[in-house]
């Protein structure tokens, strides 16, 4: 098997809580508190869960956008988790990231050639004839025309702006690239264009992606894997056939039944979640989705579950389905 390009092992970020006049530290917010995920060359694995249970921030952590508090992780094979700027500066070329934004993620007074030529200046491999050539080959490769790189990004719609993201993010050829939410600010006809533009660039150049969605009915069309997050925590991560056909955590199975289903004819029995999701600042004790799980009982207050490998490919955190 080959060396995973990104390999992540107890990653955790606290953001800590500032209050009065001098600012003294009252709370830590856990907002990804001992993940640990590996990603081989040409996988995507897709990190799903409700909004506020820290994918992106796992995502911005494995980029070096923000310092971890501990953990670990390793790009192709180097840690890099506490590399100054300089050490780190020719790791970022190997990974790259597509913004959720496409309106926001690119500056307004820069013309499209100087967008996505950037990188390539940045680092200097190149004379500017040959920029100029790798930029416009970039350009078509994702769907746009070479002499559009005259032109500006507000001149562009979402889709095409979230095209020039993705030529900007493949211009040092990367082995990895974090899409956070890249589709979920597009019409869903033209998320199916992206999605398939970011499938076929994937078989050509042997891409790793880290998905970070939660949209269910994408992630079961780009993904080969899927993490569960809760609360900070991985509850489950299998194959995407595994999880979509045979969901073992009680949370997993309540997003699966919550997917709406293009047949309206179609039932499901749909799993309804009591209660709030509690705050990151004071997680509960024990399992983190006992104040919610329908099936919770005492042990699961007291001691938190592992993640148990139930297969070589299938892993869960539940004291009572994870045996």
């Amino acid at each position: 098997m080959s060396e995973p390009v990104v390999s992540v092992s107890g990653l955790t970020k606290h953001f800590p809580v500032r209050r009065g006049l001098l600012q003294r530290t009252v709370a830590m917010v856990r907002a990804v508190d001992g993940v640990s995920l590996d990603i081989a060359p040409g996988e995507t694995l897709c990190l799903v869960g409700e909004s506020g249970c820290g994918k992106s921030t796992v995502g911005r952590l494995i980029l070096r956008l923000m310092e971890p508090t501990a953990g670990t992780i390793r790009l192709r094979g180097t840690d890099v988790t506490h590399l100054g700027d300089a050490a780190m500066r020719p790791h970022r070329r190997h990974a790259q990231m597509v913004f959720q934004d496409p309106y926001a993620s690119l500056n307004p007074r820069l013309t499209v050639g100087t967008i996505v030529g950037e990188p390539l200046e940045n680092y200097g491999d190149l004379d500017k004839q040959a920029r100029t050539d790798k930029v416009a080959a970039l350009l078509e490769r994702v769907g746009l025309r070479a002499d559009t790189m005259r032109r500006y990004a507000f001149e562009f719609s979402g889709g095409q702006r979230q095209r020039l993201g993705i030529a900007r993010a493949l211009a040092l050829d990367p082995g990895l690239i974090v899409a956070d939410e890249a589709v979920s600010a597009l019409d869903v006809s033209v998320q199916a264009q992206v999605l398939n533009l970011l499938m076929d660039l994937q078989e050509e150049r042997g891409l790793a992606f880290l998905f970070i969605s939660h949209d269910l009915g994408v992630v079961e069309h780009i993904g080969h894997r899927i993490a569960v997050m809760y609360l900070g925590e991985i509850v489950e991560i299998a194959p995407k056939t595994a999880i979509f056909a045979r969901p073992i955590h009680p949370y997993t199975e309540a997003l699966i039944a919550a997917a709406p289903i293009a047949d309206p004819r179609a039932r499901t029995d749909r799993i309804v979640l009591e209660g709030d999701i509690p705050s990151p600042m004071n997680p509960p004790p024990g399992c983190r989705f006992h104040t919610r799980c329908p099936i919770a009982v005492p042990k699961c207050r007291e001691s938190p579950p592992p993640l148990r490998q139930l297969t070589p490919d299938h892993a869960v955190a539940c004291h009572l389905r994870g045996a």
